[in-house]
């Protein structure tokens, strides 16, 4: 995989260049960039396969960069690295990959190129919602979150559930769990297809479904597929809904 490196200080440039050439599989292209103008030519003439593309340049930034990258065909996969972490959800916007946080650690970048490595171009575009897809019906492939590493991207078939909690929605999946800042109720909206209410606060999986239990004292329980140690509370006003739909799976 070919790696085009983007960043106005030199010193940050040849230390991804080294991090990047020391990881199996990925080579650094030896013409690096140094400003916005400098990757959209590099990028025409070496068609790399990931971008690690700096946002704060001169000229065009960062993000404009991307967003002129998600213009093309043959679009590399963009991995934001930065010193800036509010710029995370523009950074969503333009089909970013990954979202590093300077110093950029190894294993935090050998895991953003695997994802980058992994995703094809129709998963790239559907990433940001900004490239028109919501307006066209389509929903994204992918969720975004920030965590310590940078900016988490959870496909949405590893998700098992959302649940709310004050001002955050936990998003459990087979990894693990992240923290996400998006209401469960336009969560709901957008994919409502993949997901079920079983609460007012919480959506589940419908393929996750494994079976709904009743306990002794009338409270009703669902069991999920790569949980068994863990239920979830349905609420009465919601089992009819989720009795019909297991019906049917």
């Amino acid at each position: 995989m070919k790696v085009l490196i983007a960043d106005d200080e030199p010193l940050a440039r040849e230390r991804l260049a080294r991090l990047v050439s020391a990881m199996p599989g990925y080579s650094a292209l030896p013409d690096m960039a140094c400003n916005g103008h400098e990757v959209l030519q590099l990028v025409c003439e070496q068609h790399p396969d990931i971008v690690l593309l700096d946002i704060r340049m001169p000229g065009l930034d960062g993000l404009q960069v991307a967003a002129r990258l998600c213009e093309l065909n043959d679009a590399p996969a963009v991995v934001f690295c930065t010193a800036h972490g509010e710029y995370a959800l523009e950074a969503f916007n333009v089909s970013a990959v990954g979202y590093l946080l300077k110093p950029v650690r190894s294993e935090a970048l050998a895991e953003a190129l695997a994802k980058a490595q992994k995703l094809n171009r129709m998963q790239l575009a559907s990433l940001g919602k900004s490239n028109g897809l919501a307006e066209e019906g389509l929903v994204r492939s992918h969720i975004s979150a920030r965590t310590r590493k940078g900016v988490e991207l959870v496909p949405i078939e590893d998700v098992l559930y959302f649940i709310a909690d004050h001002k955050y929605v936990t998003l459990r999946h087979s990894g693990g769990e992240v923290l996400l800042d998006e209401p469960l109720k336009a969560l709901e909206e957008e994919f409502g297809d993949y997901f079920v209410r079983i609460h007012r606060n919480a959506l589940v999986a419908r393929a996750r479904i494994e079976r709904l239990q009743r306990s002794a004292v009338g409270h009703f329980h669902l069991y999920l597929k790569g949980l068994p140690e863990e239920t979830l509370t349905v609420s009465r006003r919601h089992v009819p809904g989720v009795r019909k739909l297991m019906e049917k799976l």
